[in-house]
């Protein structure tokens, strides 16, 4: 897996990375976006643990988004314009995959 358009954390970094600068102006969406990347990091598995914590790869959160996405059409989900468990959700992807340096070539 890499950065190319194909994989699915490009598209979502590329749609929710910009809700990360509300963190200034939004001290909750902070916590609710710490409390979703730990769950996020609970779901993926086999669960890596380093000195630093948690280990995020690349392909195994690529395949947590397809699952979520997934079933986000399979309800069609529409984005809402504030934020509700799938933006909360999905901007914590977008965390971890700027903590993680996971779209780096």
């Amino acid at each position: 897996m890499n950065d190319s358009p194909d994989c699915p954390l490009v598209g979502v970094a590329a749609a929710y990375m910009p809700r990360l600068s509300e963190f200034s102006f939004e001290p909750g969406l902070v916590a609710a976006v710490d409390q979703h990347a730990a769950a996020v990091c609970d779901a993926l598995v086999p669960a890596q643990r380093g000195p630093q914590g948690r280990t995020v790869h690349r392909e195994e959160l690529a395949d947590y988004v397809l699952g979520f996405t997934d079933r986000l059409a399979e309800v069609d989900w529409v984005e809402p314009a504030g934020h509700d468990f799938a933006t909360l959700r999905l901007t914590a992807v977008c965390w971890l995959i700027r903590e993680h340096d996971l779209l780096a070539a």
